[in-house]
């Protein structure tokens, strides 16, 4: 076996399992082997079977191969269901709970192959309400973000090679950039939701984590989302990035506004042609916009809990029900939302892909906080896909990223492009984190 299978990114490992030079075993004995160094610490699981997954390790090195995903270690975030880990949801409502089927999502997954190294904690509901008991692997008394913080620090600390997530808000790429890694949010409903808690129909996305943006394009290639590839832009000079600060740049922290500077700067080195986006003066109002329609969309889905299980659902869920979203006002902002999505994709007419903030800066040393979705909101709402990149350091020596983004449907595209800007800014993989446990105390 070729040193530690855990530190390969999702993508080499792919290649060694395809090649015979690793097993499924062993690439689940490493990654378990640092589950049970490192998560005492870091908090990201709220399940693991150790037995199980073995188990299935040596049932897939025992089948012919099917596919990219054949073989890899992939977490799951505790939202989605699973037919054979509990689907708990952080909530007293669901402890023990056992799906009698997979999402559909883990179900693609399951059939290509995958071993599921366990369950990932997660605020309560994906929503509100108990924040997951993760910390940061980067520094245990900082918070590792939204509500994919457990997925996102299993794969930042080399605990799987793969994490599925969850966006209604910035839950998937702002724990990308807390915790210094890839994230992939998709177009909107191109990965069924079918069997993941659903919180805003019109926002919730399932996305992933991986520690290259090979690892990302991986998984995206399984589920066929990228389907329809033009060639790829991978010399410089031939791309056309839109610069856009929006109009919230001066509520990012220095080090954010830093890191896009930086990687702008390099990428305008390299060749690539910038231009200044900016976004027409309506968009001002997107941010709450897409607040109203997830807190709109939310009373109907946490509605049955609070009639049926309201002693033990959290406060926070019972003043969503009872200080519901007019009507009118969810009218409006769905509406208006629904204008922005072409009027912003003409805006990038002839744009290769569209580079901004990716989190409003470091994370904030607080367990009690899992950040502002500010950054992510807007594009949440405008259905497109977006790709987190670690990009520098913030004055706590924490990550700090950036966010690319494109058109919706043209995933394949911004994962083509975003392959190339990550080479260009420095940084084309990362190695999973050792987690100084001093901090721990």
């Amino acid at each position: 076996m070729p040193g530690d299978p855990a530190v390969m990114c999702a993508a080499e490992a792919a290649a060694a399992l395809q090649a015979r030079r690793i097993s499924a075993e062993e690439l689940a004995s490493a990654n378990l082997a640092r589950i049970a160094r490192i998560d005492p610490h870091v908090k990201a699981f709220s399940f693991v079977d150790p037995g199980m997954v073995i188990r299935r390790a040596r049932e897939i090195d025992k089948t012919p191969r099917r596919g990219s995903l054949h073989g890899l270690t992939v977490a799951v975030k505790d939202v989605i269901d699973t037919y054979d880990m509990p689907t708990q949801q952080n909530s007293p409502i669901y402890i023990g709970h056992q799906p009698s089927k997979d999402a559909a999502v883990v179900a693609c997954c399951r059939a290509l192959g995958a071993v599921f190294v366990g369950k990932t904690d997660t605020v309560e509901f994906a929503a509100g309400g108990r924040l997951a008991a993760t910390r940061n692997p980067h520094d245990l008394r900082h918070t590792p973000g939204g509500t994919s913080s457990g997925s996102a620090a299993a794969v930042a600390s080399g605990m799987a090679a793969l994490a599925l997530g969850t966006q209604t808000g910035g839950s998937t790429l702002r724990p990308a950039s807390f915790c210094g890694i890839f994230g992939f949010k998709p177009t909107h409903g191109v990965v069924s939701q079918e069997g993941s808690k659903l919180y805003s129909t019109s926002l919730d996305t399932i996305g992933w984590f991986g520690r290259s943006v090979a690892d990302l394009s991986l998984l995206a290639e399984e589920l066929r989302i990228t389907r329809q590839r033009r060639s790829p832009r991978s010399d410089p000079r031939r791309m056309r990035i839109g610069l856009c600060r929006t109009p919230w740049f001066s509520k990012a922290q220095p080090e954010a506004q830093r890191a896009l500077e930086d990687a702008v700067t390099r990428l305008a080195r390299a060749s690539a042609e910038i231009e200044e986006l900016n976004l027409p003066d309506e968009f001002d109002r997107m941010v709450e916009v897409a607040r109203t329609i997830m807190l709109g969309e939310g009373r109907a889905a946490f509605l049955s809990e609070y009639l049926v299980n309201n002693r033990l659902l959290h406060q926070d869920f019972k003043d969503r029900i009872e200080k519901a979203i007019e009507d009118d006002s969810l009218r409006e902002a769905k509406d208006f939302a629904a204008a922005a999505r072409p009027s912003f994709e003409r805006a990038m007419t002839g744009l290769d892909c569209v580079i901004t903030i990716g989190a409003v800066g470091e994370a904030p040393r607080s367990l009690d906080t899992t950040g502002d979705a500010l950054f992510q909101r807007v594009w949440t709402a405008l259905h497109v896909p977006c790709v987190a990149l670690p990009a520098s350091r913030g004055p706590n020596q924490m990550p700090v990223g950036v966010q690319l983004v494109a058109p919706r449907y043209k995933d394949a595209d911004l994962l083509d492009v975003a392959a190339a800007v990550a080479e260009i800014i420095g940084i084309t993989k990362v190695s999973p984190v050792e987690p100084n446990l001093v901090c721990s105390r």
